[in-house]
């Protein structure tokens, strides 16, 4: 299991729970690879990126690159926990080096396309999946600019995403545009296994493998209101813990899933610890549904 993200605000908040991570999952035979190496924070927009803390963000991406590279070269099942959803751009492009192109199972409140010169808050979990398909990213420089894109668009499935209000304040058309398979939150929520079903036998139409991720913002914040920033509002609506685990183990169960990243936690709104509780039964549900 590794940790990894550069958001603002979450990634210091994610280490005191780090001890309930493990000692949970220990049962599962999780070998720990540790948390990535990182730089202090920086605010200012990066000259590379034009993100802000783009020192951690490249030396984050960097090292989950190399570690995800390994474990599945080792034949291992990588488990990362993280602040935010750009841990992807190292699980992904360690993937490609690895094993090539392959899918992803994308759970998410947001489709987080924004391009590089509109995102305002200048983070880069509001970007990764366009950078990673290459359908933006035109200002991006240096390294991780020479490893992107590494994903399809027939090998991209998203589900339960509700953030169409936010991206029309934007200007930002949804990726279903592009062809990417997507089943809202409002078109998955009658059915949520089903549509986990579905999205499984589409990616692996063109990638027998593929990597699931979970931004747990895809939860109704009033049964996980330790998701979001406390000075942010969230968006409304989402699914209950049950029904995202019946999506997640009917995901899994399809078979190909070669590793999981689940991400967006904060402790300090989480004082019972209820919340960190619930996220370890569901890596659990998850891991278990494994074939």
């Amino acid at each position: 299991m590794v940790m990894g993200g550069t958001g603002i605000r979450r990634v210091p908040r994610q280490r005191c729970a780090r001890r309930v991570w493990l000692g949970a999952l220990v049962k599962y035979g999780l070998h720990d690879a540790g948390e990535p190496e990182l730089p202090a924070f920086e605010s200012e927009r990066g000259p590379e990126t034009v993100l802000v803390n783009e020192p951690a963000l490249l030396a984050m991406t960097d090292q989950l690159h190399d570690r995800i590279a390994a474990a599945v070269a080792e034949g291992r099942f990588p488990v990362v926990v993280g602040g935010d959803c750009s841990l992807l751009l190292g699980a992904a492009t360690g993937l490609y080096t690895s094993l090539g192109r392959v899918g992803l199972v994308f759970l998410d409140g947001h489709e987080d396309t924004m391009p590089l010169d509109v995102v305002e808050d200048g983070e880069a979990a509001n970007c990764e999946i366009g950078l990673l398909l290459g359908v933006t990213g035109r200002l991006l420089r240096g390294g991780l600019a020479e490893h992107l894109p590494v994903l399809d668009v027939e090998s991209l499935a998203m589900l339960g995403q509700r953030d169409q209000e936010w991206r029309r304040n934007f200007n930002i058309a949804s990726l279903a545009g592009l062809g990417v398979w997507s089943r809202p939150w409002t078109e998955m929520r009658s059915d949520p296994d089903a549509s986990a079903r579905e999205a499984v036998e589409h990616v692996r139409r063109s990638a027998t493998r593929w990597w699931l991720h979970v931004d747990l913002d895809i939860l109704d914040p009033e049964v996980f209101p330790s998701q979001g920033l406390p000075d942010s509002p969230d968006e409304p609506g989402g699914f209950g813990w049950s029904e995202l685990i019946a999506a997640l183990e009917a995901a899994v169960g399809g078979g190909g899933c070669i590793g999981l990243s689940v991400t967006i936690y904060d402790p300090d709104q989480d004082p019972d610890r209820s919340g960190a509780r619930a996220i370890v039964k569901l890596i659990e549900h998850t891991l278990a549904a494994h074939p």
